[in-house]
């Protein structure tokens, strides 16, 4: 088990672990907890009843959190000729072709979210096995396989705080909802923002509790449990 230094112990005795907390008092306590030098990422972790295994029970999807990321994206776009030229202008980091994927091939990956032309995913597609273990693959359910008339629009939102949730392979959801920075209520309108779109995309077939467990942290601090019927309530309205 690991040992925690005195920083996180004090911090944790903040925190009751037999209680879960409504949505304003978790975003108060991640903040309160924070022990990291600097301006820590504030994180939602959900253990759902959902198993990777299948198919038909994976989630996966984008949310547009409504105060921003608070944090600088990388966008690579896999494109050529007009649509180059598009996201050029609109503003990503890195525009390319067989180039790009020659440089990806040989272990580079200073980017944080690749997007691509329908046009390109012939050439994309070799770099499956190592973009898909890094979430990075270009994938059109998304939203970052594009054509040519929706790039800037994406781009944009990647750069105003466009991120994605997926379960992963413990069967489990993690996803930054913002910064130990921002106000309350920016990580508050964040935070439902992300639970109202996992709870949307509850697949048909789910028996039974839906999510299992929410907690909320900052980056190196103590859990702090989330009530789930709150949670619930306030997605269901």
């Amino acid at each position: 088990m690991a040992k925690h230094g005195k920083k996180y112990l004090e911090a944790a005795k903040l925190v009751d672990h037999d209680k879960a907390y409504a949505l304003a008092e978790a975003v108060e306590l991640a903040q309160k907890t924070s022990i990291a030098s600097f301006d820590a990422s504030i994180d939602l972790h959900l253990n759902m009843n959902l198993d990777p295994r299948k198919a038909e029970q994976q989630i996966r999807g984008i949310v547009l959190l409504p105060s921003g990321a608070g944090k600088t994206v990388r966008i690579l776009v896999f494109a050529e000729g007009e649509a180059a030229t598009i996201a050029q202008q609109a503003g990503a980091d890195y525009v390319g072709s067989d180039d790009l994927v020659t440089k990806i091939q040989g272990g580079w990956f200073e980017f944080d979210t690749a997007m691509a032309t329908p046009q390109m995913m012939s050439k994309v597609g070799r770099l499956g096995k190592v973009l898909g273990p890094r979430g990075l693959m270009p994938n059109p359910k998304t939203g970052t396989v594009l054509q040519t008339e929706d790039l800037a629009r994406i781009i944009t939102e990647a750069r105003q705080g466009r991120v994605e949730y997926r379960l992963d392979k413990t069967g489990n959801v993690h996803v930054s909802v913002g910064k130990k920075s921002f106000t309350a209520e920016q990580l508050l309108g964040n935070l439902t923002a992300v639970l109202d779109a996992i709870v949307r995309a509850k697949p048909s077939g789910v028996k039974g509790q839906y999510i299992k467990k929410i907690t909320l942290t900052s980056t190196m601090g103590p859990g702090v449990k989330i009530d789930l019927a709150q949670v619930l309530n306030i997605t269901a309205a």
